[in-house]
């Protein structure tokens, strides 16, 4: 399954306005139930953040900043609020660059980065990775630059599929992830956690997401769309119909997901504090 030329496709016929751009970004939160878990995060973390807090102005890092979607969504929450978004392809940088700059938002900036080498000594009051730790195989070295770039009380948040069948492994023979580019199918909720406590991390909490609702939702928004677009190209045509049927079971299953606690799930986000 290959999962970035359709990513790469959908990008380009988005990015040809940056009103285009930004529906983009709204459409994959809507649709991506990870987007719904991690912006509730999010929201949660600027609440606690802004209450008593003794300065307005935060760093954040954008730990594999892709489309820029979450780094759009933080830049908008508060003006005195920088974010450093960091990706290993150079063309992720220059488009996010230029689209952001386009569009005013100086309280950003694109870099090129390798996780396992990029450090900034207690820079950060806020780290994201978003389905990011599955694509390095050096996952503790990673851990370890996070809790060095952390200011002291800095949180980590991180969205990455579980080891209970994430990206739907357990469906393939071989166990062969839905989406080829990984290098491990999921963390288990323990595992990554240990990780995190050996890499200097004194608190860590983790929940599973994309339980029962959220296996429905994945299915429905992502997984049988990027199927038939792998199949035919053609089926561009077809997606707002297809979305104007399933999404609203979709959406639903996103909400429920969010709201409900998950003895298991393929996905988990997991949190630590310096």
């Amino acid at each position: 399954m290959q999962y970035d030329p359709i990513k790469r496709t959908l990008g380009t016929v988005f990015n040809k306005t940056p009103f285009l751009r930004i529906v983009f970004y709204k459409l994959l939160d809507l649709l991506l139930l990870r987007a719904w878990h991690v912006r509730r995060e999010i929201r949660k973390w600027a609440g606690e953040t802004r209450h008593g807090a003794s300065k307005t102005s935060r760093f954040i890092l954008d730990a594999g900043s892709g489309f820029g979607q979450y780094t759009y969504f933080l830049t908008g929450l508060h003006p005195g609020w920088f974010v450093d978004a960091v990706d290993v392809k150079d063309e992720q940088i220059a488009d996010c660059n230029a689209f952001f700059t386009g569009i005013g938002r100086k309280n950003v900036l694109f870099e090129k980065a390798d996780l396992t080498q990029f450090s900034k000594p207690d820079r950060f009051d806020f780290i994201l990775s978003v389905d990011v730790m599955e694509h390095i195989a050096d996952d503790e070295a990673v851990f370890r630059n996070f809790y060095d770039s952390l200011t002291q009380k800095g949180m980590l948040l991180i969205s990455t599929p579980s080891d209970q069948g994430g990206s739907d492994v357990h469906d393939h023979e071989e166990g062969e992830s839905f989406i080829d580019e990984h290098v491990r199918d999921g963390y288990n909720i323990i595992e990554i956690q240990d990780k995190l406590k050996r890499a200097g991390f004194t608190k860590t909490e983790a929940r599973f997401t994309y339980g029962t609702p959220g296996k429905i939702a994945w299915k429905l928004s992502m997984k049988y769309p990027i199927l038939m677009l792998n199949a035919t190209k053609l089926f561009f045509i077809l997606l707002p119909i297809y979305y104007l049927v399933t999404y609203p079971v979709a959406f639903f299953c996103n909400w429920l997901d969010t709201i409900m606690a998950h003895e298991t799930g393929t996905g988990l986000i997991v949190k630590a504090w310096k």
